[in-house]
């Protein structure tokens, strides 16, 4: 074990310059694009590439960047793997790039700017999730650009920069809704520190933050046009419906999980010093802790009344490696016996980090052992070519033009692995609106409806379909296991148009 610290510590003294936390990021950029090209797509994934078909202002989902990403990537690299995912791991590489800057300013030191640099690669959730597409991807790297050019800012004191902010913000806000936060982060340092308040006063600010607004405006405006839809549905989840403590334990649990738990008490006792620091005055620290705090708080109120998913404080990771870095460059000023546990934990942090990330990016290309679980995070990956190619062959054998389904995971998969088919979810039709809508002369035609078996309610195809013939059912399946059983029939004879939802399909209940 001595030895292993031994190599572990001159490893990362080696890599925790600044050319080796470059070289670092980009043997890992070359791993994750390998891993990217070979994983299946995950059901989000998979539904932001429907998006990315027909790129448009706005979904109801999400600002429309991220289908913009895959739309580029695809451009490049083609309805691949590699073409979904390739922006986004290149912005995890770019991201670290803009930290490497960003934690030099704020530190005022080389080995603990590359050091950030390691510790926001050995996190968990980088690691594993940095190969898959999400809109956090571009949040989290239009955050930390953001973040980037403030300490530009901050070292230049040219108000120039606040055109860059005002960029990097409002592609942040075309990203992910979340990034609002950083806004009032921003807001809130200019408010704590005299020599920040000036910039009030400063035209560059204002510029900076009209050229967000116009960046977001094309955003609003689709809002707009189909009824706050994707306002309503985000923003609805700030709504507080009694309070309860019951999910404040398992955000707290998973963060420490996905921020890596090697690295979570550098975290803690950074944040802790950072603050400090910011009470005294400490403008570079404040920038830090104020863009951070509004997110943060939010956070932990929603915790408070329902469960946050583990993937929303993507943006905070950046910052949080920031201050782990400067935690673990001043272990000397810190009271023994925590220091000796830091000390013990620090070699350890950048090689478990990597070690799981790359045995779980494996994993998700080809179960380690053949082990596949129900319990498995990698079961949505499971088993869709499969399902795919026996729908298929039972839509051939019936005689079926299309797959009707209803809802919007199952829709995504298909339509990745049945290229040729028309697979049509009936209802929710707005997260569709920027394709082109189906023919009615196909809709006439004879369908395979495919539903999970728990989902299905007589009532919602009866209203649509005369026609309905049950067919038995079909099961997703891999390494021997059943991870989702599905209910197949055929339908014939359409009541109208069978995407237009009646008006009481829900009143039908299972089996009615």
């Amino acid at each position: 074990m001595g030895r292993l610290r031994r190599i572990a510590r001159e490893i990362g003294a080696r890599a925790a310059t600044p050319a080796g936390a470059l070289i670092f990021v980009a043997l890992l950029t070359a791993i994750r694009l390998a891993f990217a090209a070979s994983a299946a797509p995950t059901e989000d994934e998979a539904y932001y590439r429907l998006w990315a078909l027909h790129p448009a202002w706005g979904f109801l989902d999400h600002p429309p960047m991220v289908a913009w990403w895959m739309a580029g990537g695809m451009a490049v690299f083609g309805d691949t793997m590699l073409g979904l995912r390739a922006a986004g791991v290149l912005a995890t590489a770019i991201g670290s790039i803009a930290l490497l800057r960003t934690a030099w300013i704020i530190l005022g030191d080389r080995a603990a700017a590359s050091l950030a640099v390691l510790f926001f690669n050995a996190t968990i959730l980088v690691g594993v999730a940095g190969i898959i597409t999400t809109p956090d991807q571009p949040s989290a790297l239009f955050w930390g650009l953001s973040l980037w050019a403030l300490a530009e800012l901050i070292r230049s004191d040219k108000g120039v920069w606040w055109l860059a902010i005002g960029l990097f913000a409002g592609l942040g806000l075309v990203s992910k809704y979340s990034s609002l936060f950083l806004g009032a982060g921003i807001v809130l340092w200019l408010a704590l520190y005299p020599e920040t308040r000036r910039w009030f006063l400063r035209w560059e600010l204002w510029a900076g933050g009209v050229l967000a607004v116009l960046l977001f405006t094309p955003v609003v405006i689709w809002n707009a046009d189909h009824g706050w839809a994707s306002f309503a549905k985000q923003f609805g989840r700030a709504e507080v419906d009694g309070l309860t403590a019951r999910y404040l334990p398992e955000f707290i649990g998973v963060e420490i999980l996905l921020v890596n738990p090697l690295l979570a008490p550098f975290v803690v006792t950074g944040a802790l010093g950072f603050l400090e620091a910011a009470r005294r005055r400490d403008v570079k620290r404040g920038l830090i802790v104020a863009t951070s705090a509004p997110f943060v708080l939010y956070l932990l109120l929603h915790s408070l009344h329902d469960r946050v998913q583990g993937n929303w404080p993507t943006p905070l990771f950046a910052a949080s490696a920031l201050v782990a870095a400067d935690a673990a460059t001043r272990l000397a000023t810190i009271a023994r016996p925590w220091r000796t546990v830091l000390e013990w934990l620090r070699p350890w942090i950048v090689p478990v980090g990597l070690v799981f990330s790359v045995v779980a990016l494996a994993h998700a290309v080809h179960p380690i052992g053949g082990f596949v679980s129900r319990a498995d995070p990698t079961k949505q990956l499971r088993g869709w070519e499969s399902l795919a190619d026996a729908l298929e062959a039972k839509r051939i054998e019936i005689g079926a033009d299309w797959i009707a389904t209803q809802d919007y995971s199952l829709t995504a998969q298909l339509a990745f692995r049945l290229r040729t088919v028309p697979i049509i979810q009936l209802n929710e039709r707005i997260r569709y609106e920027a394709a082109p809508q189906p023919d009615m002369a196909l809709l006439a035609k004879p369908a395979l409806y495919v539903v999970p078996d728990q989902a299905f309610y007589r009532g919602f195809i009866a209203t649509r379909f005369h026609g309905i013939e049950p067919l038995g059912t079909m099961e997703r399946s891999a390494g021997g296991v059943g991870l989702q059983r599905y209910l197949i029939f055929k339908l014939t004879e359409p009541i109208g148009n069978p995407l237009d939802a009646p008006a009481a399909w829900w009143l039908y209940w299972k089996g009615e």
